[in-house]
Order: C-alpha cells, then structure tokens, then sequence
C-alpha cells in the first residue's frame, strides 16, 4: 500500500511536470540587427557602404528601389505548445547613403500595436523637413505617368 501511494504520487508529480514543460512559451530570434555599441562606432556624413558592412556586418536586406540603403531586420516570435508562432517583437534598421555612397540616415524603426515607430534617428542635414525615410519611401509608391510606360524606347 506504501508503494502504490507512491508510484500514484510520482506518477501526478510527472505528469505534472510534463504539463507544465509542455505549456512554457518558446521564443525565437530571426534576423540580425548591430548592437548600440557598434552603431555608436558610425558616423552620419563620414562612414560609407563598405565601413558600415565592416563594422555592423551585411545587411539583412538592400533597397528595392535600387539607392543601396542597407536594412537590418530583427523578428522575435513566441511559440506556446500547439498554437502557431507569433510575432512579438520586430525591429527594423534602416541606413540609407547619399550619391556618393555615405552614410546620410541611420533609423531605427519597432512595431508596436501593428504601427510602424521610430524609435532612433541620426541624420545629416539633407535639406528635406518633416519626411522621414520611409515616409520618402511609401510616398514615392505610384508617383509615374502612365503615359511613359506606354511609349516606345527610343522614340
């Protein structure tokens, strides 16, 4: 009797365990952004495409638009037991170059509430007021004449 009240406990005590194990939230890290201390290390109007891959590393990205700007992308997702993994966290580094391929942006952009934040900025002085770099970005989207796409190259 002694023993059966014990394999009955231990028993309880690992399905217990099990349980709670089975029930412990996972997170996991995608993508890469440069820590502070290596972003400290980059000068707006002095460091180039090359000093910045050299001190922060490739980018996780680079600009569709075809300018060059570098974009570090950083997700933290949380997976709990059978459900699907959700993103918790996302982080985004956006360093944008001038013409001659030096630094002009260095912006640091969360998501919170499914809204785009900006939670950093270093710029040099580019003339432009009150548009951020994404705003540029978006507001560029749709901005051709149909005409253009009609004629023929050339002529």
């Amino acid at each position: 009797m002694i023993s059966t009240g014990r394999g009955i406990r231990t028993a309880f005590l690992l399905v217990a365990l099990g349980a709670a194990v089975g029930c412990t939230a996972v997170h996991r890290t995608h993508g890469y952004i440069p820590p502070r201390e290596t972003l400290a290390q980059l000068t707006p109007g002095e460091d180039t495409r090359a000093t910045v891959e050299e001190i922060a590393g490739p980018p996780t990205t680079g600009s569709a638009l075809g300018d060059g700007n570098f974009y570090y992308v950083q997700s933290r997702f949380r997976h709990f037991a059978f459900t699907e993994a959700t993103e918790v966290e996302r982080e985004v580094l956006a360093v944008s170059f001038d013409s001659r391929g030096v630094v002009r942006n260095i912006e640091r952009f969360g998501l919170e509430d499914g809204r785009v934040v900006r939670l950093s900025r270093r710029v040099t002085d580019d003339g432009i007021q009150d548009t951020s770099f994404l705003g540029q970005l978006l507001g560029s989207i749709g901005n051709f004449d149909a005409g253009s796409l009609l004629e023929a190259p050339g002529g």
